[in-house]
């Protein structure tokens, strides 16, 4: 079985949105397209508590897109977003959600960021998402979204590390590229096993 897994195309990713990665929005037809393709359609949707530790706000005299040292390893300081309940949280509008056969909330644990589908920032905290696809018989993930350099790159990295077949549609999805980001992470999935279609 095939899954399209689609990844945080929420508003705050979007133009006008809190952490807006450009063209954020033009995705939204093309994987909204390609639904119809897969035996099973995941969302996932990025939910973090107001105050989370991953929020600029959060360390005096820190701004967003600066690195910090956490416990559980490096991080960037991004601008609060994707705040519980928020309109900034809710998926895109434009998105056809009814297809999702289940969304998978991250990064509410208000001590740890989470931008793989598969594991909490500390690479050891599952979402739950590996169990529902071996039981589902999910053996193959078509990954879409935003953004290509952090949470489609881990999660398509951490999902082939857990011995799926990962392809990662590059056409429907954007990247925020951080200091060559998207470069590295396009290095990184390669290196990983990821097919970049």
């Amino acid at each position: 079985m095939h899954a399209l897994v689609i990844i945080d195309v929420q508003n705050d990713f979007c133009p006008g949105g809190a952490l807006a990665v450009a063209g954020g929005d033009e995705i939204v037809a093309k994987i909204n397209a390609m639904m119809a393709d897969f035996d099973a359609v995941i969302l996932t949707q990025d939910w973090h508590p107001a105050g989370h530790s991953s929020f600029a706000s959060q360390h005096d005299g820190k701004a967003p897109l600066e690195m910090i040292e956490m416990p559980y390893g490096p991080q960037v300081l991004w601008p609060d977003h994707c705040v519980q309940g928020s309109p900034g949280a809710a998926f895109h509008p434009g998105l056809d959600t009814d297809r999702a056969e289940l969304i998978i909330r991250k990064g509410f644990r208000a001590g740890i960021d989470s931008y793989s589908a598969f594991f909490e920032n500390d690479q050891t905290t599952p979402t739950g998402l590996e169990g529902y696809l071996r039981t589902r018989g999910i053996s193959r993930l078509t990954l879409v979204g935003l953004a290509t350099d952090f949470c489609v790159n881990f999660s398509a990295v951490d999902a082939a590390k857990l011995g799926f077949e990962v392809t990662v549609h590059e056409a429907a999805c954007r990247g925020i590229d951080l200091d060559g980001s998207l470069a590295a992470a396009r290095e990184g999935m390669t290196a990983a096993g990821v097919t970049l279609a």
